[in-house]
């Protein structure tokens, strides 16, 4: 077979290697698509702050283009409760969902198979307060049967986890205190145990309402979340898919880096953040009374997990899991790997 004229020969070269270059950019374009678009959902009170600072001030927007990337349109929504978070996270309805960090490690448990939801980042630490108007309660040995303990959720929700933590330290059962508790939310809690003339006796709850009881005088603190950890322990955290945050990695990179932002600037700016805060929330508080909360040192706005080893083994202690990581960063998005968190 006689050989193609040579000026054939580099022009089939030189096509050849063109195709290969655009197939490679193309690749590459591929590889390095992210989310257009970003739907995140939170509820509410000051544990969300670092949230709402990040959304007023545009720090994810900020942060993506720093990455080279293109911002995405953000979606901020509002939902109530981790049921509704999760069915909307699973379903495609969401990318990051909001809650109490036990309820995030029980959904991360149950979808290890199938979503296999993980952990982004914490949105802070917060101490959570078991307060009574009864002034005969010292301390959770003292509750008797007469007594009702209001929570959000009973049993699975954030505080009747770290009660039946509590329970398990005091009386060696953990759901010795299970009977007591009553779901009810917080705004209606806080009304019924100022009252004095509900059932409810306790309630175990988060800023501003542990502020707003004790502020009254009708009420004390006979448990704090702290004591029951041993130390500062996270409250809330963001979380996602698997396959969110391995398709989008500058997308999350710069969403956890917008929320560090966030939280340097509430530190240097109480004050400001404050008045954000009542802005965005429409809220009624007195703008001292919120800076306030933002000062006191047992809140720690901070994207490292604390305590989320403790909560993991616990779970799987009494079965509310099937098994504990090996380590709290099994949970969590490998970029807050080199965070100080627990």
């Amino acid at each position: 077979m006689s050989k193609p004229p040579a000026h054939r020969a580099k022009l089939r070269a030189w096509i050849i290697a063109c195709l290969s270059l655009v197939m490679s950019f193309c690749g590459t374009q591929v590889a390095r698509a992210e989310t257009d678009r970003l739907r995140i959902a939170q509820q509410f009170g000051i544990g969300y702050l670092p949230l709402i600072v990040a959304n007023e001030k545009g720090f994810v927007e900020e942060e993506a283009r720093k990455l080279g990337i293109k911002p995405p349109t953000i979606e901020w929504l509002r939902l109530s409760g981790a049921a509704a978070m999760n069915e909307a996270l699973i379903s495609g309805g969401l990318d990051f969902a909001t809650a109490g960090i036990t309820p995030m490690i029980l959904t991360w448990d149950k979808t290890r198979s199938n979503a296999k939801i993980i952990g982004i980042a914490a949105l802070g630490s917060t101490a959570n307060v078991l307060t009574t108007n009864n002034p005969n309660i010292k301390s959770i040995k003292d509750l008797t049967e007469r007594d009702r303990i209001a929570l959000p959720s009973v049993k699975v929700g954030f505080q009747p986890i770290l009660l039946q933590m509590a329970a398990d330290k005091e009386f060696g059962k953990y759901d010795k205190l299970d009977d007591l508790t009553v779901s009810m939310p917080h705004p209606d809690a806080t009304a019924a145990i100022l009252s004095g003339r509900s059932e409810i006796t306790a309630h175990f709850t988060s800023p501003p309402f542990v502020q707003q009881q004790l502020a009254t005088g009708k009420v004390h603190g006979i448990l704090n979340s702290y004591d029951v950890l041993g130390g500062p322990h996270t409250f809330n955290v963001v979380y996602s898919t698997t396959k969110f945050a391995t398709d989008n990695p500058k997308t999350i990179e710069a969403f956890v880096n917008a929320l560090d932002r966030a939280n340097a600037w509430i530190t240097a700016n109480p004050k400001d953040a404050a008045a954000l805060y009542n802005k965005a929330e429409s809220s009624k508080l007195a703008p001292d009374f919120i800076e306030a909360i933002i000062r006191d040192p047992g809140v720690r706005f901070t994207t490292a997990p604390e305590g989320a080893q403790k909560f993991a083994d616990f779970e799987a202690k009494v079965g509310l899991i099937k098994q504990a990581p090996a380590r709290w960063q099994d949970m969590f998005w490998s970029g807050l790997k080199d965070k100080p968190g627990s």
